[in-house]
């Protein structure tokens, strides 16, 4: 515990939720549907309910949960004192009183016991059944919760949004102060304020919350967050992914239900944009991009990305989320990504592509970089391949053959041998070729009717003056396209 602050709450790793929590509902919210009819009797309005139950234990206290409306019509009401006593002591949020038939008007004693130990007490009219207040609370509660998914989508987009930005790091805080109403702070990994956005905070809220960051950052296997209280502000810290000590503190004025997943998406981002090996790979980049603008040749340009050699993965698929491509990126142990319909990944050196869940993946031969559109090529031809055989990832292999072949005297063959053809004929030849023929497959991967393969191949066989049956001839070709 921290001068200044409630008890820290401690969270163990990977147990940030992947949806928000259903939100309670504040009583005073069942309170104005008129059509129940329902009457504060004593206490509060602003309790919040999360739930609803119906008793007509003399002590219910074994069958509550804790934050519910208790709902009872006295069947059993010998002591109303010693009931509301137990009530209370389950943590029940607010009782219910439904008069008629055992009582015409809610017991005086009742409503004097809930006034002394500050329980909410409510009058259920006849005409309301308490299966009608249960349906209008979960009603409240299902509009709570859509409410919140909506607001957890729409920052879960402005995250991704401030992290393609040119300054992604502040972005992502920025955002996210903005979307909490609050402050953002990104902490080093020994405790001091690396980055921050949002409004400013007292002293005390702080330091407090940079207690709750070094509870969080530097030590491997400790806790994923923790929460505490400080300055009149709700604050909350997160461990950053990697291993190095970051860490992102948040300090709000009120914490709503969807709050610790919004802060969620922006722990993964942040470890993204914060991780070990993304300072290189940027660096990387940013020096051959620069190089090409000021009009290096392209080999010359590609030689900055160090010696290699380099992988290339094409890959589709993702959950549909706008940090998909990133989040691949991540797992694969590379930031240098070009997102779009087929993601497109450069892997260095130290890194080895694995299938990943959702993702179909293509991957090139180890390729040095004056030789990337090679491996490009060959990442595209394995990510086909991969689709028309339903595979997760599919790795290009070079023809042992073909390298017995000076590569001049093979591609003068294949120039003149494949001149009749178009680019759709060839490229058609060569995905049937590769798939053994199948009419099916090769529909697949090119993405159109199998009818349409037979009579492309139909009218390269009649090019080519070729058989297109005879093994023989097959090996040819597919040499020469290769």
């Amino acid at each position: 515990m921290y001068e200044g602050t409630t008890p820290v709450t401690l969270s163990e790793p990977g147990s940030t939720p992947p949806t928000p929590p259903t939100p309670p509902v504040p009583l005073a919210a069942l309170l104005a549907r008129r059509e129940l009819g329902l009457r504060l009797l004593t206490g509060p309005d602003e309790v919040a309910l999360h739930w609803v139950h119906t008793s007509e234990m003399a002590d219910p206290y074994p069958y509550l949960l804790g934050g519910e409306l208790l709902l009872t019509a006295g069947v059993q009401l010998t002591d109303p004192a010693r009931f509301v006593e137990r009530v209370v002591e389950a943590g029940a949020a607010a009782l219910g009183f439904g008069v008629t038939p055992v009582y015409d008007t809610v017991p005086a004693e009742l409503v004097e016991a809930c006034a002394r130990y500050g329980l909410p007490l409510i009058e259920v009219p006849p005409e309301t059944p308490f299966t009608a207040v249960a349906r209008a609370l979960w009603r409240l509660m299902a509009e709570a919760r859509l409410y919140e998914l909506r607001r957890v989508t729409e920052a879960q987009q402005s995250l991704a949004t401030a992290a393609a930005r040119p300054a992604p790091v502040p972005a992502v805080l920025g955002a996210l102060a903005s979307r909490l109403g609050g402050r953002a702070v990104l902490f080093g990994a020994d405790g001091t304020e690396s980055a921050a956005a949002g409004r400013a905070i007292p002293q005390e809220a702080a330091r407090a919350l940079a207690d709750l960051a070094g509870i969080v950052g530097p030590r491997p296997g400790g806790p994923a967050s923790a929460s505490g209280e400080g300055g009149g502000l709700r604050l909350a810290a997160y461990a950053l992914g990697g291993g190095d000590g970051l860490a992102l503190g948040v300090a709000t004025e009120r914490r709503d239900p969807g709050d610790h997943t919004v802060a969620g998406v922006a722990v993964v981002l942040l470890s993204l944009l914060t991780a070990p090996h993304r300072a290189a790979d940027v660096s990387l980049r940013d020096g051959a991009l620069t190089r090409l603008l000021l009009g290096a040749p392209p080999a010359e340009a590609a030689a900055s990305l160090s010696p290699g050699p380099w992988t290339v993965v094409h890959a589709r698929g993702g959950d549909g989320t706008p940090f998909a491509a990133a989040t691949l990126a991540a797992a694969l142990g590379t930031a240098l990504v070009d997102d779009g319909e087929t993601v497109r990944l450069l892997l260095p050196p130290d890194a080895t592509p694995t299938a990943r869940p959702g993702w179909t993946l293509g991957v090139s031969a180890p390729a040095a970089p004056d030789a990337l559109p090679a491996a490009d090529a060959q990442a595209a031809r394995a990510l086909r391949r991969a689709e028309a055989t339903r595979t997760p990832l599919v790795r290009h292999h070079a023809n042992g053959l073909a390298g017995l072949v000076d590569p001049d005297e093979a591609a003068a063959h294949a120039r003149v041998l494949l001149a009749p053809l178009s680019e759709p004929q060839a490229e058609t030849l060569r995905t049937w070729l590769s798939l053994h023929g199948s009419w099916d497959r090769t529909a697949t991967a090119l993405g159109v009717h199998r009818n349409t393969v037979r009579q492309r191949i139909a009218r390269c066989a009649v090019l080519l003056d070729r058989d297109l049956d005879d093994p023989d001839v097959r090996m040819e070709l597919w040499f020469a396209l290769r």
